[in-house]
């Protein structure tokens, strides 16, 4: 069925993000409902709540559908595997075009809500957030601008790096980000000063939800990691790079980057990117090989493009087109999801429902695919032109961000992602 028809309006669109094979999940608010479970699906959003008090989900556990009524995916995240694939089926037949169970029925425009009257919120509640550092040309590039003698660490190739992020500074695609204040220094040695980032930046990453942890003490192997992903979702890990450079060493970002990080609204399914799963990139015959803990039979990553887009406020004022600033794919890791997984809990760390764990950069092998700006203009000595004529070396107030994904194929349905926005406002006091 997943390549199927629906009789949603724009759901069967070749170029459109939200087809039937598709159906991700988030939270949403507006149409005076209050935050509610949402699927979206073509032009429009599935009011979940509205559907189980329908009696429509009466096909399945009462459990499941109880889950589906609050105003986070957490509960409803917790259930597991099996429970996730239930619902997706009974919203597949639900929803498809030889079905007319909700099509027909009487109250199908208090379920069915356009989407353009609905604002997207973070998915779930977020306890734990972890950054890796996982793609080698990201790393390869960054180390080559501070040690070029020596670019990876000793252990980059051995272990999948991270550091613990921000949880509460998270927020929804489309909230602005106000300029964040830090110490900087003009010398390596200092003396720092404190003020307004000069050097902003984004950061293309892919974050997986955890939907079932794991209990403290217990490590979960690498061929098991993937069945307690919930899903995938962009982020947008903002950075100051002059506050980074000051304070990172010896224990790593603080400052520069706890100020906020966008999440987008939709939670793709690894289910729904099952047609999209690729082998690891094969490693060089010098690499070293991973430890056992680290390998599995059938560990892969996902053939999923990534945009990133950067308008001004003159060019929006101007009803100009953003300017597209890089295009990668996250099939260009080094480390795959199920492989961070099975090192974060590798010393017994109990990951939890609704934990976010991000790829941290994702950089491909060309100019156009390094996923930052501190990559794509060369720590700034490379500026990249916008559409209006002005240039960037880092983020100006006033621009927008934007970030899309999508799996693309011939045969296959394209499944899409949404966007991750945010526009940079100035320093407050």
């Amino acid at each position: 069925m997943d390549g199927g028809m629906s009789w949603v309006e724009g759901a069967n669109e070749p170029a459109g993000d939200f087809p039937l094979a598709n159906l991700p999940m988030g939270v949403v608010a507006g149409e005076g409902r209050g935050v509610r479970i949402g699927i979206r699906i073509g032009a429009f959003i599935v009011d979940c709540r509205a559907l189980a008090e329908s009696g429509m989900l009466a096909r399945l556990d009462r459990t499941i559908s109880d889950s589906l009524c609050g105003s986070s995916l957490n509960q409803f995240m917790a259930l597991g595997r099996t429970a996730w694939q239930a619902a997706r089926g009974e919203f597949m037949r639900l929803l498809s075009a030889e079905c007319s169970e909700l099509s027909d029925h009487p109250l199908r425009k208090s379920i069915m809500l356009p989407e353009w009257g609905m604002s997207v919120q973070v998915p779930c509640e977020i306890g734990d957030y972890t950054d890796f550092y996982a793609s080698i040309h990201h790393a390869t590039n960054v180390g080559s601008m501070f040690r070029p003698d020596n670019p990876l660490l000793p252990n980059w190739k051995h272990i999948p790096i991270g550091y613990h992020g921000r949880s509460s500074s998270i927020v929804a695609t489309g909230t602005p980000i106000v300029r964040p204040r830090g110490q900087t220094v003009a010398q390596d040695e200092g003396p720092p000063a404190f003020g307004p980032t000069k050097l902003l930046d984004y950061e293309m990453e892919v974050g997986a939800l955890i939907g079932t942890g794991n209990r403290i003490g217990q490590s979960v192997p690498v061929d098991q990691a993937l069945d307690r992903v919930f899903g995938l979702v962009l982020l947008n890990d903002w950075s100051a790079r002059d506050v980074q450079k000051w304070e990172y060493q010896p224990l790593g970002p603080f400052v520069a980057k706890n100020f906020a990080s966008t999440l987008s609204g939709w939670v793709v399914s690894i289910d729904a990117l099952k047609p999209y799963r690729v082998p690891l990139p094969p490693r060089l015959s010098t690499d070293p090989q991973p430890l056992p803990y680290l390998q599995g039979m059938d560990d892969t990553l996902f053939d999923v493009n990534l945009e990133v887009l950067v308008s001004s406020a003159a060019m929006r004022a101007a009803a100009m087109p953003a300017t597209r600033i890089s295009i990668g794919n996250y099939r260009d890791m080094y480390w795959s999801i199920a492989q961070l997984i099975a090192h974060h809990t590798s010393g017994g760390c109990n990951l939890r429902t609704g934990d976010l764990l991000a790829s941290g950069t994702v950089s491909g092998p060309t100019e156009e695919s390094r996923g930052c700006l501190l990559e794509r203009t060369w720590r700034g000595t490379k500026p990249i032109r916008l559409g209006d004529g002005t240039e960037r070396k880092f983020l100006h107030d006033g621009d927008e961000v934007m970030m899309r994904a999508w799996c693309e194929r011939p045969g296959l349905p394209r499944i899409g992602f949404g966007e991750c926005r945010g526009v940079i406002m100035p320093t407050t006091s």
